[in-house]
């Protein structure tokens, strides 16, 4: 259920490309290996145009906006400690940007319009060019009007390849979307309205599995397959549970974790977020199991059926390792980080949970949990929605939330006090999240993006390496578009 597509690129369109790269927009970084014996790979991506088959027949095709004519665009694989270079072509209407999820870039290739590049023009085009320095999946997506441009196709999948991979018997990528269609399969027009972004973001009626509807995936007794998978969806969190199956979770947002069982058994993911699982096919010759979205209370639904082949690969799954190895991630110094707080307030019910716990919080934001309240009522009053320490982001262009100093550890308590999740995605680093509701979580998993449930608070931990100005925002997309969206300055 994955594509391997790498375009060619030739030199001449390259070396064009480089002249749009002005010089404050630099390819250094922290990351960057200096060696010149690493590969390049060269990737050109056109965002444009298309109609592809979503829903099965009878329904009629779907027209999109996507990466090379395809839903989710090209599975892009480079191995660990390479060069990626890559030429954006917008075929688009409007101006468009590619960030490339979870991956340590250097600040002038994160792909955040204004902030560290300018947009894509139509017709224009734009070279990307950074070192994989993490192996993992990750994914690419605009960062230009997310709310419609990722809910109308684009994105796909970036994979870089561990020099020691993980020995299974077959890999295989699932980018999971949901889509809102008409009764004729056409993408429903009503993106950014006023109760999608208050509420719990676009939720759609329609659950893709690699651009389709899924109806079964064959497996074979004995095998043991590697399960990157992708939540691509602007809002819908998802919550697998594959029933007779026992996945271990081996690494989360691309980042390795001590192998483990998922809690509850399900494999949670909120939108951006991802996670490698390994999955050993138990099951005798024939038999199916159904994968089950459990994430929302009584609205259970059928994702896709395992279905066993009539020819087993052996009689047991094999018994090889399963730790991958580390990526070269800074350890933050816990008893000498510098700690900062931060409160996400707003959306329908905001003001009653903020009151609700204010008594229990004490002054949690830079003004005070009541003088935050104040601040967000008069801003909905104006039209925004979603805030950050009583603040809400109006474009890309802000003065920075918060400053860290560079190279330096740093603890963020984070706590939502609304009545809704937030996926809260820090770019240009991952961080270790530390504790939930002040319990030191088991697995101190590394994360670029991490679930925050209704009036949970949740520490993270990093070392802020890697210099510049940073987007820190929630990826249900249409509360970003509502103003929960930060910058926060690394010097």
């Amino acid at each position: 259920m994955s594509s391997k597509i790498v375009p060619a690129i030739t030199r001449r369109g390259f070396l064009k490309s480089a002249a749009l790269i002005s010089a404050g927009f630099a390819i250094s970084g922290p990351h960057i290996s200096k060696s010149s014996a690493k590969t390049t790979t060269q990737v050109r991506l056109k965002a444009g145009q298309a109609s592809v088959r979503l829903a099965p027949e009878p329904a009629g095709e779907t027209a999109v906006w996507c990466y090379n004519g395809s839903v989710p665009g090209p599975e892009i694989r480079v191995r660990q400690g390479d060069r990626l270079q890559v030429i954006v072509d917008n075929a688009l209407d409007e101006q468009t940007t590619v960030h490339w999820h979870g991956v340590r870039v250097p600040n002038g290739m994160d792909g955040v319009p204004d902030l560290t590049q300018p947009p894509i023009e139509p017709g224009g085009e734009f070279l990307y060019e950074f070192d994989a320095v993490d192996a993992g999946t990750f994914w690419y997506h605009p960062h230009q009007r997310g709310f419609e441009q990722v809910g109308r196709g684009l994105y796909g999948p970036l994979i870089i390849e561990e020099r020691e991979p993980l020995q299974v018997d077959r890999e295989v990528t699932w980018v999971l979307d949901d889509w809102r269609l008409t009764p004729s399969a056409a993408i429903s027009d009503d993106f950014g309205n006023a109760h999608d972004i208050s509420h719990s973001g676009r939720i759609g009626n329609s659950v893709t599995i690699n651009g389709r509807v899924p109806d079964r995936f064959t497996v074979h007794k004995g095998e043991r397959i590697r399960l990157r998978l992708i939540n691509a969806a602007n809002a819908r969190i998802f919550g697998l549970d594959f029933q007779n199956h026992e996945p271990i979770v081996v690494a989360l947002d691309g980042q390795p974790v001590t192998p483990h069982a998922p809690d509850r058994g399900l494999i949670v993911l909120g939108p951006a977020m991802r996670a490698d699982v390994v999955l050993d096919m138990k099951g005798e010759a024939n038999q199916s199991t159904t994968v089950i979205d459990r994430f929302y209370k009584d609205l259970e639904y059928r994702l896709v059926d395992l279905a066993y082949s009539n020819q087993p690969l052996r009689s047991q799954p094999p018994d090889w390792p399963l730790e991958l190895p580390a990526n070269p991630i800074p350890e933050p110094d816990l008893n000498n980080a510098i700690r900062h707080r931060v409160v996400f307030n707003g959306g329908m019910m905001g003001g009653m949970v903020m009151q609700e716990m204010g008594g229990s919080m004490g002054d949690s934001s830079p003004t005070g949990m009541m003088g935050g309240m104040g601040s967000m009522m008069g801003g909905m009053h104006s039209g925004n929605i979603w805030f950050i320490n009583g603040v809400a982001a109006e474009g890309h262009i802000l003065e920075p939330m918060l400053t860290l100093e560079q190279n330096r550890s740093h603890v963020i308590a984070m706590t939502n006090a609304t009545a809704w999740h937030h996926p809260i995605h820090f770019h240009g680093h991952s961080f270790r999240v530390i504790s939930r509701n002040g319990t030191p979580t088991t697995h101190r998993e590394w994360q670029d993006t991490v679930l925050m449930a209704p009036k949970e608070r949740v520490d993270i931990a990093l070392v802020a390496d890697n210099p510049g100005d940073w987007m820190f925002h929630c990826h249900i997309l249409e509360h970003m578009a509502g103003g929960m969206m930060g910058v926060i300055r690394v010097a």
